[in-house]
């Protein structure tokens, strides 16, 4: 062998090996972890002083691509059922008369674009709720990511959005600063 074909050779299989990384740089995807991940909401109860609660029951995936982080995506579904705001009469109220769960027993959400900025970003997509989607933005932090003590790698994200209830045909008089809705999504997902 000469000493251009050795260099040639070596160059070739160090571009293969660089092509070979780079494809596997790939995105990420990861599981919801439903145990660790739910969503929260917040809204004035009549003008008189605040209502919390959570939904309970979370699942999707997402995907997170370091190197294109706009390619990176999530698709969140929410057992709306799962309403708890530490009052099961209320919560049985919220169910049958507000959220219909019988008739919309899940909300969704599916991202359509992302934007990242440091830990922080935006993420663009589409939420359905009480049979009704609209495109919703959601203000993103990223909280960590790294190896769990099963052998696992986790990363995590806190989502925070406003919506009206009006907007997803839920017009109940609540009083007029109850039709804003603020959202936290807290979600943890374990990469496959």
């Amino acid at each position: 062998m000469t000493r251009f074909t050795t260099t040639l050779f070596k160059r070739t299989a160090l571009a293969a090996v660089l092509a070979a990384a780079a494809a596997g740089a790939s995105a990420a995807e990861f599981k919801i972890d439903p145990t660790h991940s739910f969503v929260t909401f917040e809204i004035s109860h009549m003008g008189f002083s605040v209502l919390q609660g959570r939904f309970n029951k979370v699942e999707g995936d997402f995907s997170y691509d370091q190197a294109k982080p706009a390619d990176s995506k999530i698709a969140v579904t929410v057992d709306v059922a799962s309403v708890d705001t530490n009052y099961g009469e209320r919560d049985k109220h919220l169910r049958d008369k507000y959220l219909d769960t019988s008739a919309y027993p899940q909300a969704s959400f599916k991202s359509t674009k992302f934007t990242e900025n440091g830990d922080k970003g935006t993420l663009d997509g589409e939420l359905t709720l009480h049979g009704v989607t609209k495109p919703v933005s959601v203000a993103l932090q990223f909280i960590g990511a790294g190896d769990d003590p099963w052998g696992g790698y986790r990363r995590g994200y806190v989502g925070t959005a406003t919506i009206k209830r009006s907007d997803f045909g839920m017009t109940q008089n609540l009083g007029p600063q109850a039709d804003s809705v603020a959202l936290k999504f807290v979600i943890e997902g374990v990469r496959q």
